[in-house]
């Protein structure tokens, strides 16, 4: 970084391209709006898995219905929801404890 504050161009290029290649999460979360209805809720996280496995458990959503992987420099997408509610089940069972409530559903789909 120069005196000034200012990050050189090339350093600006270079975080921008690997930050490019990130996984990219979509999480479709079914909210409860008005009684008797419900809306889904589509939430956009650029993080990483273990990132979104902690959010899951400790109920940033309410009941997360799929969660899909996006990486936008190697131009592929996957539904991830199998790996990820296997991966907490794994955690719980290790762990001893029970699947949180609000994300049981989920994890038995």
């Amino acid at each position: 970084m120069a005196g000034n504050g200012l990050v050189p161009m090339a350093d600006f290029r270079a975080a921008h391209r690997s930050a490019a290649h990130r996984i990219v999460y979509l999480i479709v979360d079914n909210v409860v709006g008005w009684p008797g209805r419900a809306r889904l809720k589509l939430e956009v996280e650029r993080t990483d898995r273990e990132t979104i496995i902690a959010n899951l458990v400790d109920g940033h959503f309410n009941d997360p219905v799929r969660i899909i992987a996006f990486d936008p420099k190697a131009h592929w997408s996957k539904d991830v929801s199998r790996e990820l509610a296997e991966e907490i089940q794994t955690r719980c069972d290790i762990d001893a404890v029970p699947v949180p409530e609000h994300i049981q559903d989920f994890v038995k789909r």
